[in-house]
């Protein structure tokens, strides 16, 4: 009897991870929207989002304030944090190392260092000149009129601490996320 129960128990599990494990997010940063997928098919979209005070683009380096346009995934998941819940995403990307070492913006070594690390599976090292430390996060305890008002971030995709909430049914680590 129990193994019946555990067996019907972990299909139910492995239901769950595959159906997340199709899903990804577009960032749309002109429309401050982020629609959740699965393949073509929008699944939700949640509107009103902010972004980073200098607007969306390539980030050429830290403290500069823009999101950055990329394909990136959910690297890692901070429940407890001061903006509620936190997804860090795998920023910067190798295209984003690709691109900083053909400006002079890093080095060979960091250069190598992110691309090792998304080969990986690994989240690329945060504390690069190119910044780090981007996710999709909440208010927490930040003023929602603020939020309604301007893109405040410095670099992140913020959303209401419900919308937040909303959202982590459909993600996980992994998740990939295209802004644009």
């Amino acid at each position: 009897m129990w193994r019946i129960y555990l067996l019907l128990c972990c299909s139910c599990y492995a239901a769950v991870v595959s159906a997340v494990e199709d899903i990804w997010l577009l960032v749309d940063t002109s429309a401050l929207k982020i629609e959740v997928k699965k393949g073509d098919q929008t699944l939700d979209t949640l509107n009103d989002i902010a972004i980073g005070q200098g607007g969306a683009g390539f980030k050429h380096h830290r403290g500069d304030n823009i999101t950055p346009y990329g394909d990136y995934r959910i690297g890692w998941i901070g429940e407890k944090s001061a903006f509620r819940r936190f997804f860090g995403l795998t920023y910067p990307s190798a295209k984003d190392a690709e691109k900083a070492m053909e400006q002079g913006l890093i080095d060979r070594v960091t250069y190598n260092n992110i691309v090792y690390a998304h080969k990986h599976h690994q989240v690329p090292p945060q504390n690069t000149p190119l910044g780090g430390r981007i996710g999709i996060h909440g208010l927490g305890r930040a003023d929602e009129k603020i939020h309604k008002m301007m893109n405040w971030t410095h670099g992140c995709i913020a959303l209401t601490n419900r919308q937040i909430d909303h959202l982590s049914q459909w993600i996980d680590k992994g998740t990939i996320v295209r802004i644009k």
